[in-house]
């Protein structure tokens, strides 16, 4: 597999792999786009054991 090497100094969105001018470009688009997962994962400390998790001691 050969990857390309256009643009590999700007920022890529690693959720769908579009190219931006800047990091306030990709910031803003993750905002908007992908709002779901930025939110989810924003506060991972929130986060508690599922159901069926087991804890080992």
């Amino acid at each position: 597999m050969v990857l390309s090497m256009v643009d590999q100094h700007k920022p890529k969105c690693y959720i769908c792999s579009n190219v931006f001018e800047n990091i306030e470009a990709l910031r803003r688009h993750q905002e908007v786009d992908h709002k779901d997962f930025v939110e989810f994962h924003k506060n991972m400390d929130e986060h508690g054991p599922a159901p069926g998790d087991v804890t080992v001691f």
